[in-house]
């Protein structure tokens, strides 16, 4: 039966230690959030998931979902009494608006909450998971009316939301869809189509579910730029805030998943449901942007998530399991054999995940922090650079982050051996469940070409440079200390290797844009590699401070400097191989024709 510990020390080393919250407590928001504030949140979130919902994780999968006649749906065992607790103690108001409702704390909080619910229990994180990305864009461009309605159910978590975009036929390409909204005269709209692929689409947690949706109305353009969107509640909420009749929306289906079982993923079925419009006609997009972003950073941090699950259960097998002797002779000679942990394989696969997941904890919360700063921090020029910065990484949260947490549960399970490959033994699960993270919100190959047709040309390439100098800033000014050279120095190759594929594709992705293309996922992990480099370069900086202070947990300290080090050695020279490859360009990739790829 796996296990799961929230890892609650490492990540009060990054939110004190290495972000440092304390240091804004004069911005809004920030007041709250003392270190012992802080420490109390993150160590409570981590017993709640670890005690009451981690449990639920194998009950989810093996039960799945059940749709009903009627087309409600009930989830499984336990899910229901678990939101309860979760509902109730507050934990999905963490960083929500303080006029509706919520705590108003730092998103890093709250970006910690996640990934604990989504070590323990992905499926059960899903639930309330598109909440916040549904509230963000009520908030920015529904009306007060709408507003006052459904916010305050929505962030105390009474209400739960989702978003309804994908179609049969239509999934990046939302110029596609077919759903359409038809205006009345009373100003809602009638909604009618067929969405897929809704996670959460229907469920038994809360009494009403509110549906943000993506529909076209009679006149618009036939295009991306004739999308609207739509507020489609499940039961319609009367003007006192009671609830009504129940709306023409139904569950049709449950998708039958690889994984995610405990999630109700469902075909939507809306037959001239009621619906409000959210923004302006044929301006969704950009409510639905909002959305996304904040769904990407999620998906980013479930990536995380599996493989901080994943890892820890394969420490525990590695300490534990014994096979064959260290090839340096017998570690351990009174006994018939090792533990897995003298194998350099093993060693191999197991700082590779300590490495990817501690550095992406901290890239993950440092993008909590940019939220943050980019509606609060002092001076409009902070602003500006924190939310150039988070929309840049943004991508690549999601994108590097659920690539590499997807590679991390598959080697986890690979250290267990056949073993992992036993459904009751849970290693599976956490590969099976990973492996969405790539797909939805965006698949992977969107989110590098996001990153590249997008965020890097945007205002002449503002956002990038303004990364490029912050990390040659900090590899400079850690080149002088012998503890911090050794990364430094690595770091700044590889951040040399971003800045060379960064040229390359400006000077040859306008001429071809294939060459964009072909480029992009490579790119995608170049950035990635350099953000974590930049993040345990900013660990072993503190950690070496913290050992010349005289700190008590030496050992602690002293793991963060080796390991950093480690992925200065091991991660950082693949910049280099991924810079060659997308200077390659498209030339072979894109040269055979269609006939060629037949194999009979």
């Amino acid at each position: 039966m796996p296990v799961y510990k929230a890892p609650t020390r490492d990540t009060r080393f990054v939110i004190n230690e290495v972000l440092r919250l304390e240091d804004y407590a004069h911005l809004q928001g920030f007041d709250m959030a003392t270190p012992d504030m802080v420490d109390t949140v993150v160590d409570e979130c981590g017993k709640f998931c670890s005690e009451v919902i981690a449990p639920l994780n194998r009950i989810g999968d093996s039960q799945g979902c059940t749709r009903n006649a009627d087309g409600s749906v009930t989830t499984p065992d336990g899910f229901k009494q678990g939101f309860a607790q979760f509902q109730e103690s507050g934990w999905g108001t963490l960083s929500s608006p303080v006029e509706y409702g919520g705590q108003g704390l730092p998103h890093v909080l709250g970006f910690t909450m996640e990934e604990y619910l989504c070590s323990a229990n992905q499926a059960f994180a899903m639930y309330p998971g598109l909440t916040n990305g549904a509230i963000s864009a009520i908030v920015s461009k529904a009306t007060p009316e709408l507003q006052a309605k459904y916010l305050p159910n929505m962030v105390s978590n009474k209400w739960l939301g989702t978003m309804n975009l994908t179609e049969p036929h239509c999934g990046t390409d939302l110029g596609l869809l077919r759903t359409r909204a038809v205006p009345q005269a009373d100003g809602t709209y009638l909604v009618t189509g067929t969405k897929i692929f809704i996670s959460a689409g229907d469920h038994d947690l809360t009494e009403n579910i509110i549906h943000l949706v993506l529909a076209k109305t009679p006149d618009a353009p036939d295009s991306s730029k004739g999308i609207s969107l739509f507020i489609v509640p499940k039961f319609l909420v009367n003007d006192d805030g009671s609830l009504g009749e129940r709306n023409a929306v139904s569950c049709g289906a449950i998708e039958h998943k690889m994984g995610i079982h405990g999630n109700a993923t469902c075909v939507m079925n809306y037959d001239g449901a009621r619906g409000w419009l959210v923004g302006e006609e044929n301006k969704g997009l950009a409510a639905m942007f909002i959305m996304m972003n904040a769904a990407r950073l999620g998906v980013g941090i479930q990536g995380l998530g599996q493989a901080e699950a994943a890892y820890q259960n394969a420490v525990i097998y590695a300490q534990e399991r014994r096979q064959g002797r260290a090839l340096t002779g017998p570690a351990e000679p009174n006994e018939k054999a090792d533990p897995l942990f003298v194998h350099p394989d093993v060693r191999r696969m197991l700082m590779d995940a300590k490495a990817f997941t501690e550095g992406m904890r901290a890239f993950a919360l440092w993008g909590g922090l940019l939220v943050e700063l980019a509606h609060k921090a002092e001076t409009e020029e902070a602003r500006q650079q924190a939310d150039d910065l988070i929309g840049l990484i943004t991508p690549v949260i999601k994108g590097y982050g659920t690539d590499k947490g997807f590679e991390t549960a598959v080697n986890m399970q690979q250290i267990w051996g056949g073993h992992g490959y036993i459904a009751e033994n849970g290693m599976e699960q956490f590969v099976r469940d990973a492996r969405i993270a790539m797909i939805y919100e965006g698949a992977n190959g969107v989110q590098a070409m996001d990153l590249v047709g997008r965020k890097l040309p945007a205002n002449m390439g503002r956002s990038v440079q303004a990364f490029f100098a912050l990390v040659d800033g900090e590899c400079a000014a850690a080149s002088a200390d012998a503890q911090l050279a050794p990364v430094a120095e690595k770091l700044a190759k590889a951040n040399g290797e971003l800045k060379a594929a960064t040229m390359w594709l400006m000077q040859n992705a306008m001429a071809n844009p294939n060459n964009a293309g072909a480029g992009a996922h490579h790119y995608m992990h170049i950035m990635g590699i350099v953000s974590l480099g930049l993040m345990w370069l900013r660990m072993a900086k503190v950690s070496a401070a913290a050992l010349a202070g005289g700190a008590s947990e030496k050992a602690f300290y002293e793991a963060k400097i080796v390991t950093a080090r480690y992925f200065a050695e091991r991660f950082t020279p693949d910049a280099g191989a991924l810079r060659r490859k997308l200077e390659a360009g498209s030339a072979t990739m894109m040269k055979l024709p269609v006939e060629a790829f037949a194999t009979a």
